[in-house]
């Protein structure tokens, strides 16, 4: 991998003083004010990237078969560690979802109960509100009789 990144290096090394020499004796155009170097940069990497690309095709093959195996090695164990997150996370979902017999018996028995107290109170409820309104209604006839038939209070 170095020795791909020195060669990469030299050739934009080249291109920077072939662009440099051109830019120089006037051939390339030169940039504005003071962005003259940073043109000279761009047009060398413009110039070097397809140059790499096809002269060292076969050192990045070599480069990528030695780095093959090492992110493999990566992945792998990225992948192990993500499934065995995954399955501590089902199991704990497992458990929390799935209950004993005795504890399902012990959860129908609790509900009946709240169900009868339930019941037995809505009838309490019922009751009470019966009387409530028969109350409502005998001093909403007081208050009938005590106003004037005009409607107006004295």
């Amino acid at each position: 991998m170095l020795r791909y990144t020195l060669m990469r290096l030299g050739i934009f090394v080249g291109c920077f003083v072939v662009v440099w020499a051109l830019v120089y004796s006037g051939i390339a155009p030169r940039g504005l004010g003071a962005s003259n170097g940073m043109w000279v940069v761009v047009l060398a990497l413009l110039v070097s990237a397809p140059i790499s690309f096809v002269a060292l095709r076969k050192e990045r093959d070599r480069a990528s078969v030695r780095i093959a195996p090492h992110l493999d090695r990566s992945i792998d164990r990225v992948k192990s560690n993500l499934a065995a997150n995954r399955s501590q996370e089902d199991e704990a979902d497992d458990e929390a979802r799935t209950r004993t017999p005795e504890t399902a018996e012990d959860a129908k028995s609790d509900e009946a109960t709240k169900s009868d107290g339930a019941t037995k109170a809505g009838e309490a409820t019922k009751s009470g509100e019966a009387v409530k309104s028969d109350e409502a209604v005998k001093s909403d006839e007081a208050v009938k009789t005590a106003q004037p038939a005009s409607g107006k209070a004295s």
